[in-house]
């Protein structure tokens, strides 16, 4: 190995853990939760532990005969983000034979 390849290489070996750890911090203060896996990559979004609504419960039971959870606007109202990667396989409706 050169040493200009070299000293990619542990360039590169440095920057990687930095760069999760910094998208790790990014994904917590932006109230975010990541799911990957081979066929996707999902956003979803969390409460704020700070909601003055919720206090971090993300949302509240609403009374009655039949109690309902309803949910906070802190975390409800913002979109799922998702990217798909690879198609998943579908199932046999049957068996082959």
């Amino acid at each position: 190995m050169t040493d200009c390849r070299l000293r990619a290489a542990l360039l590169l070996a440095a920057a990687v853990p930095l760069a999760a750890a910094t998208a790790a911090a990014a994904l917590k203060a932006g109230h975010w939760r990541l799911y990957a896996d081979r066929h996707r990559i999902e956003l979803t979004p969390r409460p704020r532990r700070t909601c003055p609504h919720c206090r971090g419960a993300g949302g509240w039971w609403i009374g009655g005969a039949n109690p309902e959870r309803e949910a906070c606007g802190c975390w409800s109202d913002r979109r799922e983000l998702r990217v798909r990667l690879l198609p998943v396989p579908a199932w046999p409706d049957g068996p082959p034979f």
